[in-house]
């Protein structure tokens, strides 16, 4: 289920700032030296950077 619109609006990455985009059940930062993936569990993004998946 997407989130809200407004939410992935004002939603940032907590490591660099940048903003987030939707992909599956993860945020993806756009930063291209950050890129970290934020999982959504129970529709709930959870923006800690110790949950965060580091880019491959």
């Amino acid at each position: 289920m997407p989130l809200e619109a407004g939410l992935l609006e004002i939603l940032a990455c907590p490591a660099c700032h940048a903003p987030l985009k939707e992909q599956d059940t993860e945020l993806i930062c756009t930063a291209h030296d950050c890129g970290l993936a934020y999982p959504v569990r129970d529709d709930i993004p959870v923006l800690l950077v110790d949950e965060a998946r580091r880019p491959a």
